[in-house]
């Protein structure tokens, strides 16, 4: 397996982190009533549960473009030094911007993403 693929591995591993430390968080703050009954109150938005949900959203909204140009960069062989950093970048930012988002940390939090982004960015310019 190439190296952007494992890249691609680990960042399933990441969404899985990001969906259990949600799951984690919010059985300790709403309990297990909560989590087995049918939620008809909606989620939590308010404190660590409400942040870390909004982080695994936000992640969710970048992981397809993620996972697609990693593959497109595969199928093309079109993979480079440029789609490994950008897949490096993209991966330990995003691993970066969780606990950012989870203590609520301003402008570093923002600039992860941004990072993130960028590495995107890189693996989707090799497609063209």
């Amino acid at each position: 397996m190439n190296l952007e693929l494992q890249w691609l591995v680990w960042s399933i591993a990441l969404g899985l982190v990001h969906l259990m430390a949600y799951a984690c968080v919010i059985l300790k703050t709403e309990g297990v009533m909560w989590t087995a009954g049918p939620r008809d109150e909606g989620q939590p938005q308010y404190g660590l549960a409400g942040r870390l949900a909004r982080a695994q959203r936000n992640y969710m909204e970048t992981w397809p473009f993620f996972a697609v140009a990693v593959l497109l960069a595969h199928v093309m062989a079109r993979e480079s030094a440029q789609t490994a950093l950008g897949c490096q970048l993209y991966f330990w930012s995003r691993v970066i911007y969780l606990p950012l988002y989870a203590f609520g940390v301003r402008w570093v939090r923002s600039l992860a993403w941004v990072v993130s982004m960028l590495g995107l960015v890189m693996i989707l310019g090799a497609l063209f």
